[in-house]
This record gives C-alpha cells, structure tokens and sequence, in this order.
C-alpha cells in the first residue's frame, strides 16, 4: 500500500511535467513544424523499422547458433580466441563499419543490412554463451544421469536456464541496432537519418527532431517488446521479472 502511494506521488509531477513540455512544444510551434513533415516521417519509419527487422533477424539467426556452437566443450579451446575476434568488431566504430560495408558492397540497402548485423552480431553471441556456460553443473549431471542425450540436454535444459540471458543479449543487439539505423543513411540505406541528417545541415530543428524522436520512440517499442517476449517466454523459475 504504502508503495503504492508512493508510485503516485511519483506519477503525479510526471504527468505534469509531461503535460508543460507539450503545452511549451505547441506553442514554440515545434509540433506543427514536425508534422509538416509527416509523409516523410511515415516513409522513412517503414524504411527504418525494415531495416532493423532484417539485419535483427540475420544477427539473431546467425549469433545463437555461433554462441551455442562456442559453448560446447569440443570447441572450448577455440572460443576464447573467437569472442575476441568479434570483440574487435565491436570495437570499431559504427560509422567505420558502414564505410568499411560501402567500400565492399557499394552503396544501398545490402552494405547498410551487412553493417547493422555486424554492429549486433557481438551482444547475441556473447550472452549466448555466456549463458549457456553458466548453467550449473548439477543440472547438466542430473540431466546425463537420467540419460538424456546431449541434443535432449541442449535443448529441455541448458537453453530454458540460459533463455534470460539469452534475451538480454537480443535486446541489446536491437537497441543498438535502431540506435545506429540512422548513419545507414550515409552510405545510401535510407531510414530516419535522412531528416535527421538533413535537419542538422539545412540547421532545420523541426525536420532534425522529426527523425529523432521517432528514432527514439522506436527504441523504446522495440524495448517494450522484447521485455513481453522475455516476460512471457522465459520459463517462470529462472525468469527474476515473474519471481
């Protein structure tokens, strides 16, 4: 009870500060400046979201397997030399991997696909395994001891245990890739980048926050989501959000 009181003592200033920031934002004219660009922001959010479905799916594709893979005993001696490797990838900057994807693919969409998922591939593979190195070694005892071949214990035991972190990782990956969308417009992919980019040249601050708060406003529906599926598809007992 007394938390709940608390919430709302909390909630009440939000909602106020909230509510001036909209009433200062229609009256400097802001809002109608952004909606002056509403097709393009429509236009541009397709491209976006697009984008980030696409070289999301490839990463997440791509980097479970490749930390499963790395988590297995038989490739143990090589999966140190291996994360370090994708560590150096991350270790470039964004910008620098798109320049590095334009200089090998050319301009467009491909090269901006192939730079996100490099830019995503690193978080998914890490907690992957990671996560799957941390299961207790009791649990993968009791699960040979009942017989269970290691494609059973990969998949009834060691994958629910590590889903957690599993997700954690993908919920990062996403979050840096609509994050980083943005600069695919730079070598041609398209995207809110274009108003963003645009904005900051023409010095046009209603077309510049256009595209950034939409960018913004997509991050965090992307975050929302993956927090629900993590909610709802991670097992109750190794899951600390429904404990």
């Amino acid at each position: 009870m007394k938390q709940l009181q608390q919430s709302r003592y909390f909630q009440i200033p939000m909602l106020i500060v909230v509510f001036l920031i909209g009433v200062y934002l229609q009256r400097s004219g802001l809002i109608d400046g952004m909606l002056f660009y509403w097709e393009d922001i429509v236009y541009l959010t397709k491209q976006h979201i697009q984008l980030t479905l696409i070289s999301g799916s490839i990463a997440i594709a791509v980097g479970l397997p490749l930390g499963i893979i790395l988590s297995r005993p038989r490739f143990l001696h090589v999966s140190e030399w291996a994360m370090q490797v994708l560590n150096v990838g991350t270790t470039i900057p964004t910008l620098a991997i798109l320049a590095l994807s334009m200089s090998l693919l050319g301009i467009g969409f491909i090269p901006s696909v192939f730079g996100l998922f490099i830019a995503s591939l690193l978080p998914i593979v890490r907690n992957t395994y990671t996560g799957l190195l941390g299961i207790p070694a009791h649990l993968k005892e009791s699960a040979s001891g009942i017989g269970m071949s290691p494609a059973q214990m990969l998949v009834q035991v060691e994958i629910p245990n590590a889903a957690y972190v599993i997700f954690a990782g993908i919920r990062t990956a996403l979050a840096i890739n609509v994050g980083t969308v943005p600069l695919a417009f730079l070598i041609g992919g398209g995207g809110l980048g274009e108003l963003i980019f645009t904005g900051i040249d023409l010095f046009d601050t209603e077309m510049m926050l256009a595209g950034a708060l939409m960018t913004a406003l997509l991050a965090i529906v992307v975050d929302i989501i993956i927090a629900a599926c993590t909610f709802l598809m991670v097992p109750r007992g190794v899951n600390p959000t429904r404990a």
